[in-house]
């Protein structure tokens, strides 16, 4: 991103000052030249971070680890953290041991203030971030032949693979159900990696007619996406109904308009209830929560029941959106000091 041409940026400084950074070399490659720049430009001292306005996320704000992440004209915050956070004793009880949170009722758990609720002993659907090299599955048998001699025939003479519909369908199902792996929802930039993955393991499936020789097999996988998708959602895939028309308010049904998605660093964003658990098993199990925490040297079982109820607590924060007072008043082992620390661990 660095280069010669200007770069504007709004830059929040608190709630009332906003103010307005030029860059007249551009965006600095690394984000503690950027950081410095704004501690001399403001005056600032003390330790603070940077977050950035995304606007393919309705604008909200998320951690800024790169400067790459910036545009011009776009807006960043200033976070100060403190040096010596204040510490919490151990031998408190463990209604003192409850964070308070200084929000708003208004204030939404699924807003930029978002409080984690996974839990490490939680099972988890989807585990894994988008990998940084995204790798091509194995194909089935047939179909992984033709390709070893189509490969072998790219490389002594560049001839492509003629594809039949039956192995074309079978690429398209293994590599869309491997994008799934990682994302329910992938962007442009996802299918552009996979396409590229695919030819880069395949030559021979490179296209002679496209610029960057797999802009095809792009096209190909969104619709092949798209199509997985609705097949699972006919299937009762929570993550997937979540955002049917019938599940949302009738003010918002319409197939683009609030649509339920994992943010970035977000992978298990909305998990299927464990295997026979029902939402009056798990409320019951909710209920004994509430029961639990007010028993002293009592963590292990609340750690327990916290990680098996966490699917029920995410399709609580994902559906109805509640606030945090809201959440705290249900889930109070949320808020307890050794819960928080498994989240920032």
């Amino acid at each position: 991103m660095a280069g010669s041409t200007p770069v504007r940026l709004k830059v929040i400084l608190g709630e009332n000052n906003i103010e307005k950074l030029t860059l007249p070399n551009g965006i600095p490659e690394s984000l503690e030249d950027l950081l410095s720049t704004i501690k001399t430009t403001f005056g600032l001292k003390g330790n603070f971070r940077l977050q950035y306005m995304d606007q393919d996320f309705g604008n909200d704000l998320f951690n800024l680890n790169s400067t790459t992440e910036l545009r011009n004209l776009g807006t960043i915050k200033v976070i100060h953290q403190q040096t010596h956070p204040p510490l919490i004793s151990a031998d408190q009880s463990t209604s003192s041991l409850s964070l308070s949170f200084e929000s708003d009722d208004s204030i939404s758990v699924a807003s930029n203030g978002t409080i984690i609720l996974s839990s490490p002993e939680s099972m988890s659907s989807r585990t894994q971030q988008w990998p940084e090299d995204f790798a091509i599955p194995q194909f089935s048998y047939d179909t992984e032949l033709q390709l070893e001699r189509g490969n072998t025939e790219y490389r002594v003479s560049q001839k492509m693979l003629t594809l039949s519909a039956r192995m074309l369908s079978d690429i398209l199902k293994r590599v869309a159900e491997e994008i799934y792996c990682y994302k329910a929802y992938p962007e442009d930039v996802h299918f552009c990696a996979a396409a590229e993955a695919l030819i880069k393991k395949h030559p021979c499936l490179k296209e002679p007619g496209s610029s960057n020789g797999c802009y095809g097999w792009k096209q190909r996988l969104k619709y092949k996406m798209a199509n997985y998708r609705t097949q699972l959602k006919l299937q009762g895939c929570p993550e997937l109904c979540v955002n049917s028309l019938k599940s949302k308010a009738t003010t918002d049904a319409v197939p683009a308009k609030k649509v339920k998605k994992p943010k970035r660093c977000e992978a298990n964003f909305y998990p299927s209830f464990p295997t026979g658990e029902t939402l009056d098993s798990m409320e019951k199990v909710r209920l004994e929560l509430l029961t639990e925490i007010g028993i002293r040297d009592n963590e292990m079982i609340i750690a327990d029941k916290m990680a098996n109820t966490f699917a029920y607590r995410r399709h609580e924060v994902v559906n109805q959106e509640p606030s945090i007072q809201e959440l705290n008043n249900r889930w109070p082992a949320l808020f307890t000091q050794k819960e928080v620390r498994m989240e920032l661990k």
